[in-house]
């Protein structure tokens, strides 16, 4: 059971401006925040070990984010999803949180230049998704990640809240 001090306030959703790309980034940075942080504090070995019997952990989940955020928006290949979701051995947790959190600035750095929402996302070569459903796919996508890691890190050590 979780203790007084293993119990974080919730966070509520963010106040964003008025338009649309304004609203979904903000979510977006929201859910990108809350799992960083529910990451970048857990313990080791348990940041790693799988919290239920599809093998998810904590550690992949965002390692595995860090991959989707580089295809979506930078246009990264990736050929084997599946892997994505395994954490090197020889990466630090820190490492891991450094990596997302490089792989998001790039992605905001792309989205600071994109005024249409319905633009396609810059890229080189290949076909790319409009803005709009970028965002809209990582907000989906963090979101079902972040609910993962609520549960998976309560598991751990109790800890909630975002």
């Amino acid at each position: 059971m979780a203790t007084a001090a293993s119990r974080r306030r919730d966070t509520p959703p963010p106040r964003t401006g008025a338009s649309e790309a304004e609203t979904l980034r903000g979510f977006l940075d929201y859910l990108r925040t809350s799992i960083a942080a529910k990451v970048e504090s857990a313990p080791e070995p348990q940041v790693r070990t799988a919290g239920v019997p599809s093998g998810t952990n904590l550690l992949g989940l965002l390692h595995h984010l860090t991959y989707v955020e580089r295809a979506t928006f930078l246009g990264e290949r990736v050929t084997d999803w599946p892997s994505t979701f395994e954490a090197p051995a020889a990466s630090t947790v820190a490492e891991i949180v450094a990596d997302y959190r490089e792989a998001v600035a790039g992605a905001n750095r792309v989205l600071d230049d994109c005024t249409d929402l319905g633009a396609q996302v810059p890229r080189r070569g290949g076909k790319a998704p409009s803005v709009r459903w970028a965002l809209t796919h990582m907000i989906e996508e963090t979101g079902r990640h972040a609910g993962h890691a609520d549960i998976l890190r309560e598991q751990i050590d109790g800890t909630t809240g975002r």
